[in-house]
């Protein structure tokens, strides 16, 4: 199961996840509340990993699909405070290099 809080803060939408980025739910909950928000005009996302427990394909899929949402839209997506679970996960999919990763919030925030 994968909870998400929005939040806005200088212009960025934040979504805050807590729990799993998996096949079954997880996966296409973010890929909705994310896209729902670019649709509304927040093309620049901040996605905070730091509660989120396990990353699968299904979710790796989804951060592909949504990074390419936000680019056609002109925006950023950035990723925060990856557990070291779901860092490898993004490393071994050969994914990791595509993404703007930050160790957290405050310093993906400052970044252009």
């Amino acid at each position: 199961m994968l909870n998400i809080n929005e939040r806005q803060m200088n212009g960025v939408t934040i979504l805050d996840l807590t729990g799993n980025v998996i096949m079954g739910g997880g996966s296409r909950r973010l890929g909705e509340d994310a896209r729902r928000a670019v649709e509304a005009g927040n093309t620049n996302v901040l996605l905070n990993f730091a509660d989120v427990k396990y990353l699968d394909s299904s979710g790796v899929g989804e951060l592909i699909a949504l990074s390419e949402a936000i680019s056609r839209a002109e925006g950023k997506l950035k990723l925060s405070n990856l557990p070291p679970k779901v860092e490898e996960v993004l490393t071994l999919s050969g994914v990791l290099p595509i993404f703007d990763i930050y160790d957290d919030e405050r310093h993906a925030l400052e970044s252009e």
